[in-house]
């Protein structure tokens, strides 16, 4: 068997040290005005390369409620809307980025669902009215929301300038904050993000309280069997 040419493994290994030496970090820390944590926050990065790429991703349906309840995705995605509860639900959304409706189901739909044009998109649910999820679409190639800790973590970046991005379903007219531009080296990067939030309107509905679950249950029973 012919042994790797020396002089190409040598040039391979020099491009991987290369390109591990270009890759870049970026972690974001992301609070409220009182310093508290803001979970589900979106932050998008607009900069050098492209980006990973992303053909489908997943809003699942758990408990009576969507999981995660705030999904970035990148324009053209495909997606998945399973159920995984023991009742039926009916997934909708009037909104002008994507208007669609999932008629009531159990299991996952056959085809998933595409977000070809970017906005944000609310989603609801016809039987459980405190049900409520959202799509960031965007076109920015880097994107990825907050954890429940506030913090967000963008690994192997192309080293180079980036601007920054943030939206939270409680920000302002539920529109993204610029956040200026960053510098990120080989060295990587950390920051803090403080966020307008406004809190959640005194009529907002929640879901009922776990011995109410079993009412709720026979109440969509009774609108399935309809």
């Amino acid at each position: 068997m012919p042994l790797f040419p020396r002089h190409l493994a040598c040039a391979a290994g020099a491009l991987l040290l290369s390109l591990g030496a270009h890759a870049a970090t970026f972690q974001a820390h992301v609070v409220d005005k009182q310093g508290q944590p803001v979970p589900g926050a979106v932050l998008t990065l607009q900069g050098p390369g492209k980006g990973s790429a992303q053909a489908s991703a997943v809003m699942d349906q758990r408990d009576k409620q969507y999981v995660p309840r705030v999904l970035p995705v990148h324009t053209s995605t495909a997606v998945a809307f399973p159920n995984n509860d023991n009742i039926r639900h009916q997934v909708y959304s009037f909104s002008p980025a994507k208007r669609f409706e999932l008629k009531l189901y159990e299991g996952t739909p056959a085809a998933p669902v595409v977000f070809d044009k970017p906005g944000v998109v609310v989603l609801g649910c016809n039987i459980h009215d405190w049900m409520m999820g959202y799509i960031y679409v965007t076109d920015d190639p880097w994107f990825t929301a907050t954890d429940a800790q506030g913090n967000a973590r963008f690994a192997d970046l192309p080293a180079g300038k980036y601007r920054v991005t943030l939206w939270h379903p409680q920000s302002a007219d539920m529109q993204p904050q610029p956040q200026g531009e960053i510098q990120v080296d080989d060295k990587g990067l950390s920051h803090d993000y403080a966020l307008a939030v406004e809190p959640l309107p005194a009529d907002t509905p929640q879901a009922p309280a776990p011995s109410a679950f079993g009412d709720a249950f026979g109440k969509a029973a009774r609108e399935t069997s309809k």
